[in-house]
């Protein structure tokens, strides 16, 4: 049996991390334990371990750590503390789950990819639109279609004006772009940011080495959540509302006819829709099968280095 615990009880690890993991233990009985939930907040790590079915609950990492005989554990801790906590993890051989992303700049960032190669800890990093049901199914139809030529992404979100957005958040977008598409070869960023206005708006375009060009619009102040992925060739075009709840959606056309339109079903859980459970699927296979978990640091690095320039050309005088 694979025994896990969660480093960070927060609401980002209980919707996205603890919840999945609950998931997958119920499904797949005497394949996982849920050893222990570990919190500063000992209210929290105990709620964890009685909502989620941990055994036991931890204040400090250490103690845990030495404690308990783990397989695996999946930390979901403050920026300010993603890049030290997964050294300590990768040091100690520990497979583990780290989330994104990649540290609060990019020597944080290139410092973990450096101790991740050293080690050769089994890991995976915590980017959820890898895995989201509706970008895979669109990415299996493209691939049947022709190659693509253009790619579009708009990032919606309410009230996020925090100067870290374009690195702590838009890494998903661009993350998922790489993924989809391929590396990018060069890009340029335009911004705007009216007299008055507290958050700055990108338009980034994007020039990827196998010669497909693309835009990504973010917007963090647009007034909803949302994420939307538009993929055209000659003859096609697909889009993925991944948004949240009833807003996720799937549409494909071909030779002007809708050929798949999938939307999201209400009573389907949000773990399930997101790629959260298939990551859970993920880290416990490479466990199982004592082999490499994806995506690996390495994967996911080439993402924050594009964020941290686009934030670091924003930024200049």
């Amino acid at each position: 049996m694979v025994r896990i615990a969660l480093v960070g009880c927060g609401e980002h690890s209980r919707s996205s991390h603890a919840t999945p993991l609950a998931r997958f233990a119920a499904e797949h009985r005497g394949e996982i334990e849920l050893v222990a939930a570990c919190d500063l907040n000992a209210d929290r790590a105990a709620e964890f371990c009685r909502t989620f079915g941990f055994a036991r609950q931890y204040t400090d990492l250490d103690r845990m750590l030495e404690t308990e005989k783990l397989d695996g554990c999946v930390s979901v801790l403050p920026i300010e503390h993603i890049v030290n906590t997964g050294i300590k993890l990768l040091e100690r051989r520990l497979p583990c789950v780290i989330e994104k992303p990649l540290g609060t700049s990019r020597e944080e960032a290139e410092r973990l990819s450096l101790v991740a190669r050293k080690t050769q800890t089994t890991h995976m990093v915590s980017v959820n639109r890898r895995f989201m049901p509706y970008l895979n199914e669109v990415r299996s139809w493209i691939q049947e279609c022709g190659p693509l030529r253009y790619v579009r992404a708009v990032q919606v979100r309410h009230a996020r004006s925090e100067e870290d957005f374009i690195w702590s958040t838009t890494i998903h977008v661009m993350d998922a772009l790489r993924h989809f598409v391929g590396e990018v070869e060069t890009f340029d960023v335009d911004i705007q940011q009216p007299v008055g206005s507290s958050a700055t708006w990108y338009r980034i375009s994007l020039l990827f080495k196998n010669g497909v060009t693309g835009t990504v619009e973010v917007l963090p102040t647009a007034g909803m959540v949302e994420e939307s992925y538009e993929f055209f060739g000659d003859g096609f075009r697909a889009r993925v509302s991944a948004g949240s709840g009833p807003q996720r959606s799937m549409e494909c056309w071909q030779e002007d006819k809708l050929v798949a339109d999938s939307k999201a079903d209400e009573s389907e859980a949000e773990d399930l829709r997101n790629g959260a459970y298939q990551e859970v699927q993920e880290f416990v296979r490479a466990l199982r099968t004592g082999t490499r978990a994806f995506p690996e640091v390495d994967d996911v690095l080439p993402s924050a280095r594009i964020c941290f320039a686009i934030a670091d050309s924003v930024s200049r005088p």
